[in-house]
């Protein structure tokens, strides 16, 4: 058994080499196999944590190629806090899916313009948590002002179907426990997923009409997952604004819609406001993203898609100015160190 844990241990060490990096991005995978772009950065729920995690469990798990897209210094190392920032955004250009995980973005009118040409044609998008309102304070006379997430809604509420609201749940305090959407509980997204625990409260969201609301999260009374859920009274921030119990009904936290876009084409959408990295380390929610993505690209989705970790996977405490200095994106997709 020996010489054969030594072979194991070579081949997944050379799958790791075959990783291709630069400043403030990463890719794995090979082959001629659809292309995942996983874009980050937000201050805060450590998508420079996730998103490298969940590449490469897309790439050496389901076989897809895979790059992940951080914000960085100049000397090539990750740091979220620079909303400007997009590393290779050419990686875009041959992006067949994207997953998305972004808050007050303001990058440059080239990475811009690549990802908005990828949204025209018609890629797939799973987008987590802060997505909602991924942009803000690009110049008016950009044609992507329209993104900014107080430009009626921006691209939360014009692509995924929500932008900000409101802490639904008490932030920090008050985890979110899912349950199906009983009416949509056999649509191919949900094939595997059970009730996923999130230490990151649940947002206040009224996805449109056409939305299919898949999963909605239950306010606890703490963070234990298997502890009481919240019976407190909540007043809505929209529509009538009136109070209710928070529970009843609980607030959608995922649902998928089909988008038509500028260009004539649809985009499959598969939003969550879950997703902090410490959210994902629950097998669950990494099923519903690898499901989105099979499901976006029409491909079919398994009844339980392997979504094991790839390396050992310790999530940081969601935090504002929490993130590991220092780290280049390559390192970020090792083990937690």
């Amino acid at each position: 058994m020996r010489p054969l844990a030594s072979l194991v241990a070579l081949l997944l060490g050379l799958v790791h080499l075959c990783a291709a990096s630069g400043p403030g991005w990463v890719s794995y995978g090979s082959g001629s196999g659809p292309h995942i772009v996983l874009l980050g950065g937000d201050e805060e729920y450590r998508s420079e944590e996730a998103l490298p995690m969940l590449a490469r469990i897309l790439a050496e798990r389901h076989g897809f190629r895979c790059t992940v897209l951080l914000s960085h210094n100049e000397d090539g190392t990750v740091n979220p806090d620079k909303g400007d920032s997009l590393a290779n955004p050419a990686a875009l250009d041959t992006a067949d899916a994207l997953v998305i995980s972004l808050r007050f973005r303001r990058w440059n009118a080239e990475a811009l313009a690549k990802f908005d040409a990828a949204l025209q044609r018609g890629v797939p998008l799973v987008a987590l948590r802060t997505s909602t309102h991924a942009f803000a304070g690009i110049p008016k006379e950009s044609p992507q002002a329209w993104y900014n997430w107080n430009n009626a809604g921006g691209f939360g509420a014009k692509v995924l179907g929500e932008t900000w609201v409101s802490h639904w749940g008490h932030h920090g305090v008050e985890g979110t426990l899912t349950k199906a959407e009983e009416a949509n509980a056999g649509h191919p997204v949900l094939r595997g997923v059970g009730p996923a625990f999130g230490d990151s409260d649940v947002y206040e969201a009224y996805p449109p009409d056409d939305a299919k609301i898949l999963l909605r999260g239950l306010v606890l009374k703490g963070m234990d997952p298997k502890g009481p859920l919240s019976d407190k009274v909540k007043k809505r921030a929209r529509g009538d604004k009136g109070g209710q119990p928070i529970n009843e009904p609980a607030m959608p936290v995922a649902w998928v819609r089909e988008v038509p876009n500028a260009s004539g084409k649809t985009n499959r959408v598969l939003c969550t406001t879950m997703g902090a990295a410490t959210d994902l380390a629950d097998p669950n929610l990494r099923r519903l993203v690898v499901n989105g993505v099979l499901w976006g690209l029409g491909k079919e989705v398994p009844a339980s898609a392997n979504v094991d970790v790839v390396v050992p996977f310790k999530p940081s405490k969601f935090a504002f100015k929490g993130y590991r200095k220092g780290l280049t994106a390559e390192q970020f997709g090792e083990a937690a160190r």
